[in-house]
């Protein structure tokens, strides 16, 4: 079971969601500011965190950047906020997962333990450590280094690298990447894939604009070179 750091200003919210999580295990840490969550985060280190957008004083949104600063634990957005600019704004921001509230807790723990399964795929023995370009991808690790310097990936960022890198030149739809990735077996909400490349290019290419591995194939979605 994992630890959890709520950040929710609304009490019955936060009341609703931890126990809900504390029913199937989960032990939550329950802050109602991001300055709260930040100081709880450096004291606790949970395994991740739920976040609200609507935050008294420092925003959400600041609040997960600051995460992000320092820190690579998984971030889920919960909010009642479902504008387009606002989901893309918060997975820009460092998110891995957005959930619109109201959301059951067994929604928000299945997307929760989506986003805590994200680790690396299996891969054979030839492809655990490979080479492309600039970039050395380490499975067994679980580290992406650019030039012989570490790449700081968020969990997120880091599975999408390493499934598209294990098919070079393959293309996935966004759908299919949602499942793989995001392990959303529904018709999913194809921002989240498009925010987390915008983020892996920002990281991995010396031209976000003009990239070198995480190509996208117009109208169907992504592939990893050809290099």
């Amino acid at each position: 079971m994992s630890r959890v750091l709520l950040i929710e200003d609304d009490p019955a919210v936060r009341r609703g969601v931890s126990l809900g999580l504390r029913h199937r295990g989960h032990e939550t840490l329950l802050v109602s500011t991001g300055e709260d969550g930040l100081a709880e985060l450096v004291a606790s280190a949970p395994d991740i965190v739920l976040l609200d957008l609507m935050l008294p004083g420092m925003s959400g949104l600041e609040t997960c950047r600051r995460i992000r600063a320092f820190s690579q634990v998984p971030i889920v957005i919960l909010s009642a906020r479902d504008d387009d600019v606002d989901v893309v704004v918060g997975l820009e921001a460092g998110a891995d997962d957005y959930v619109i509230k109201p959301a059951s807790s067994e929604v928000i723990e299945a997307r929760m333990r989506a986003v805590l399964r994200r680790t690396a795929p299996p891969a054979s023995s030839d492809q655990a450590r490979t080479t492309h370009g600039d970039l050395f991808v380490d499975r067994v690790a679980l580290r992406v280094l650019k030039h012989g310097e570490q790449v700081a990936l968020a969990p997120t960022e880091l599975k999408l690298l390493l499934f598209l890198s294990v098919a070079p030149e393959q293309t996935f739809s966004r759908q299919q990447l949602l499942e793989q990735v995001w392990e959303h077996t529904f018709h999913g909400d194809y921002r989240l894939v498009d925010a987390c490349v915008m983020r892996l290019r920002a990281k991995i290419e010396d031209d976000p604009r003009n990239p070198r591995y995480v190509q996208t194939v117009r109208g169907f979605g992504y592939r990893f070179g050809p290099l």
